[in-house]
Parts: structure tokens; C-alpha cells; sequence
């Protein structure tokens, strides 16, 4: 008898063991996904304000009327050869971080 309850005080503390492991994982998991939700968020604040930057910049050099189809178009070629430019710099450098690394 005491030895099955010296059993089950034994698998309720290796049980109490595991509940504490889990929760310090999904903890951790957590304040893990919820900084890459604030970062997520400030980038697109970062981004919305590019947005504006690069519309202003493109009406100040183009004197057409910013509604225009033609001044829709010029902004969107503007912003995929710049988004190509950067994509391809970022990829180089990270690719040298992780030819570094091996």
C-alpha cells in the first residue's frame, strides 16, 4: 500500500514537472510571437511612411496630376525596381553571412 502511494506522489511530481516545462515553453513561445507582432506592426508604420515619402518625391519631380493613371503607373514601376534592388542587395548579404557561417 505505501508503495503505491509512494508511486503515485511519484508520477503526480514528474507529471507537476512536465506542466511546468510546457509552460515555461508556450511563455516563452508567446513573448516570442508577440515581438514579432510589435516588429511587424512598426514595419508597417515604416513602410506607410515610405509609401507617402516616395509618392511625394515622384509628384515633385512629375508635374501631372497624382490621380492619373500615368502617375499610378510611374509610381508602381518606381517602387518594384526599388524593391528589386533592395531584395537583390539584402539576398547578397545575407548570402555572405550564411557562406560566412559554414
Amino acid at each position: 500500500m505505501k508503495n503505491q502511494i509512494s508511486n503515485g506522489v511519484e508520477n503526480n511530481l514528474n507529471n507537476l514537472e512536465k506542466i511546468k516545462t510546457e509552460s515555461s515553453k508556450i511563455s516563452r513561445e508567446v513573448r516570442e510571437k508577440t515581438l514579432g507582432f510589435i516588429i511587424t506592426a512598426f514595419s508597417l508604420v515604416a513602410g506607410l511612411a515610405w509609401n507617402e515619402a516616395i509618392q511625394s518625391l515622384i509628384n515633385g519631380f512629375f508635374t501631372i496630376n497624382k490621380n492619373s493613371v500615368a502617375a499610378k503607373f510611374i509610381y508602381a514601376v518606381v517602387m518594384t525596381l526599388l524593391l528589386v534592388f533592395i531584395t537583390i542587395y539584402l539576398a547578397r548579404i545575407f548570402g555572405k553571412d550564411k557562406e560566412g557561417k559554414k
